[in-house]
């Protein structure tokens, strides 16, 4: 049995004066997310596309905890405004941030465009995180031990780039298009570490993923057999928001956590389980695909990271 078996929220050390964004914080893995800091200490952004939906969310953890440090903020991630918005007005407040948690998603929706014209999850899931950790950079780096820990899936083994057809206009497959922005999670995680290794930055890029929890992800987003299959048939074996939180919570927060490491559930398939440290798809770790995909999200996006690549 390794150490990080034991590992619960109970370990997470004390996190007064450190400032987290929560993307996605209004439920689920966000939401188990948020209220973990919080009850260590932490002053916490929620990061919501809903600010009603956000506040609600903040109620519930100040009615437990009072003296919790709590901001509500909108972000689309999907509308590329949205993101260079809230991270306009986020750096002004906060010239120094800590920890930026890339968390929300959507799964498996009908084919959707953004406001710019991308396919949706490609947007919400990747191309927002992307830009939204480019624009924070300058506060992350000034922050303390500062990481951007981006939550990705093990359906990122089943991911494939579409890069011939990024908004599914040909051949859009609800399943397909998630598992293609969880492998671009997972590429720009790494792809991430590289450049920031490589400039000789403070800041630590680091992946982590649920398994299979019951959130919103599943029962909102997802149509027809999808929603069926995940949101009822295979309920019964998934674990509460609170364990699927454990592994992103222990990459944003423990000491130990290293830099390029990928934190998962222990147990049989990745499903469930403490955090622990797993192995990506090989893919996922291409440096050759992973500079293409950075290259293409920053001409996509607008965002350029004053990062240069790495040898």
């Amino acid at each position: 049995m390794t150490e990080r078996q034991n590992w619960t929220t109970e370990r997470i050390p004390d996190q007064t004066g450190r400032v987290f964004v929560v993307t996605g914080a209004n439920s689920g893995l966000g939401l188990a997310t948020t209220r973990a800091l919080a009850h260590r200490g932490g002053h916490v952004i929620l990061a919501v596309r809903d600010e009603e939906k956000g506040r609600r969310a903040a109620a519930g953890i100040t009615g437990e905890l009072p003296d919790a440090r709590l901001e509500v903020r909108r972000l689309d991630l999907a509308d590329l405004d949205s993101v260079r918005a809230f991270a306009e007005r986020t750096r002004a407040d906060h010239p120094r941030i800590d920890v930026l948690v890339n968390n929300a998603g959507v799964m498996a929706p009908p084919r959707t465009l953004s406001a710019q014209g991308h396919e949706l999850q490609f947007a919400a899931n990747h191309l927002g995180h992307f830009a939204l950790t480019g624009l924070l950079l300058g506060a992350l780096t000034d922050g303390q031990d500062p990481r951007v820990v981006t939550v990705s899936s093990a359906n990122h083994r089943q991911g494939r780039l579409f890069l011939d057809d990024l908004t599914g206009e040909r051949a859009y497959r609800p399943m397909a298009f998630y598992n293609q922005s969880k492998l671009a999670n997972a590429l720009f995680g790494h792809e991430l570490h590289r450049r920031l290794t490589s400039a000789g930055s403070p800041v630590r890029s680091l992946l982590a993923h649920p398994g299979y929890a019951a959130t919103n992800l599943q029962r909102d987003g997802p149509v027809g057999i999808v929603r069926l299959l995940f949101g009822r048939v295979l309920s019964p074996l998934a674990q509460t928001p609170d364990r699927g939180a454990l592994p992103q919570l222990y990459a944003a927060t423990d000491p130990g956590a290293e830099g390029g490491t990928f934190i998962g559930p222990d147990g049989m398939a990745e499903l469930r389980g403490a955090p622990t440290r797993v192995t990506p798809a090989p893919r996922a770790v291409d440096a050759a695909t992973g500079r293409r995909l950075w290259e293409l999200s920053e001409r996509l996006t607008g965002v350029r990271y004053a990062l240069p690549a790495p040898a």
